[in-house]
């Protein structure tokens, strides 16, 4: 399984079973999706715990009057089928109430600051 699928299926599932955090294998591209998520609001802390080759990240799931923000996700470009987007192309998800984020060549991005840096990527 590639990783960014485990880690939608790990936060995913987490929040249906209500956990408040998850641990997931070091990888510093999932670092950089994590902190996204962070900034986007949908968890509420993240941490890199241990040394060398035993790290670990550790993300805390944000919840808002009991419930998860963290609750539709969907895998858009797949290690079957890459998607590349254009900035011009780059829409808002549920009417503005989703975020899309995307690898560019700035990093992870979500929609909204690739659409602003005028940059294209691949939709996560």
């Amino acid at each position: 399984m590639d990783p960014i699928s485990q880690l939608v299926t790990t936060l995913k599932n987490a929040a249906r079973a209500r956990r408040s955090a998850v641990q997931l294998p070091y990888a510093s591209f999932t670092e950089s999706v994590l902190r996204e998520l962070k900034h986007a609001g949908y968890l509420a802390e993240v941490a890199v715990r241990g040394e060398g080759h035993r790290r670990t990240l550790h993300a805390t799931l944000a919840y808002e009057k009991g419930a998860p923000l963290f609750t539709e996700v969907r895998r858009i470009s797949k290690p079957s089928r890459r998607l590349y987007q254009h900035a011009g192309d780059i829409r808002l998800v549920r009417r503005g109430y989703g975020k899309l984020f995307l690898t560019t060549s700035k990093g992870v991005l979500t929609g909204e600051a690739a659409r602003k840096a005028k940059l294209g990527g691949e939709p996560l």
